[in-house]
């Protein structure tokens, strides 16, 4: 039997009310999914909003959203290997065409605005 394909990763910059970039990790059938501020770029930290599972067609998907949602732009995208996966830590070696080396993603615990929220980081990036 056949090794399993390596799981795909994709940042896509989503323009609607605003801009704003939707990182996905493609896990068990769905993209998982965060709402970044801007581009994850080495030593700086960024929230991330997780937002609902997304399916599998935005690892390539680059056109209009449905439903007057605006539109998304492909900007990277990849393998990724989980090195963790956890309830609030994961962390993952991307392999795309920018954004190579590891990613955190951790939790935050509930605050006084929306509740949980995400960071991520990236380091040993290329």
């Amino acid at each position: 039997m056949a090794d399993a394909p390596p799981p795909r990763f994709a940042l896509l910059e989503h323009t609607w009310d605003g801009v704003h970039y939707d990182f996905l990790l493609e896990r068990e059938g769905v993209l998982k999914t965060w709402a970044l501020d801007g581009v994850p770029a080495g030593g700086v930290e960024r929230i991330a909003r997780p937002l609902p599972d997304h399916r599998l067609i935005y690892l390539d998907y680059e056109g209009p959203i449905s439903g007057d949602r605006g539109s998304v732009r492909r900007v990277d995208g990849g393998e990724y290997e989980a090195v963790e996966w956890g309830d609030g830590r994961i962390r993952v070696r991307l392999r795309g065409r920018q954004l190579v080396g590891e990613a955190l993603l951790t939790r935050r615990p509930l605050g006084d605005d929306a509740g949980p929220y995400w960071k991520i980081s990236l380091g040993n990036v290329d």
